[in-house]
């Protein structure tokens, strides 16, 4: 399979509907974004979307997140999946590839990612690509 990445500009129809099918496969407590959600990440200063492409159409997608903090620039990629159609053809090391490439171009010095642990062979593909687990605590404070 031949993958091609690229970032997505504009909410057309087929972005969309690509994230009305991949978002439920990632989450099953996050319902998709519609036309003004995808608008709005589109638009955000710091945030690229990355979408992957085979003949079908978009198989996955990848959001990177690049900002400025007191120790320096640093990137974040959110929210890797994959259309089960599409796992395991390298999809998603193709998408987290560019990400990184995208962050280095940027002065990013650190690109950060969290998987569950049952995402084994997500988990798998992060260590194959050079991430390393950190020593850190992630905590969350729910606001809703």
């Amino acid at each position: 399979m031949t993958v091609a990445v690229e970032v997505a500009i504009d909410a057309t129809p087929e972005l969309v509907d690509a994230f009305a099918r991949l978002v439920p496969q990632l989450s099953r407590s996050s319902p998709p974004p519609g036309k003004e959600e995808l608008g709005e990440m589109l638009a955000a200063p710091g945030t690229t979307v990355l979408v992957a492409r085979d003949g079908s159409g978009i198989v996955g997608t990848l959001t990177l997140i690049v900002f400025r903090i007191p120790t320096g620039m640093r990137a974040w990629i959110e929210d890797v999946v994959v259309d089960e159609s599409a796992r395991g053809a390298g999809v998603g090391e193709a998408l987290t590839l560019r990400a990184v490439e995208l962050a280095g171009e940027v002065g990013a010095r650190t690109v950060d990612l969290t998987s569950r642990p049952s995402r084994e062979a997500a988990n798998r593909l992060y260590r194959r690509l050079g991430f390393t687990a950190r020593n850190t605590n992630i905590y969350r404070f729910d606001l809703k």
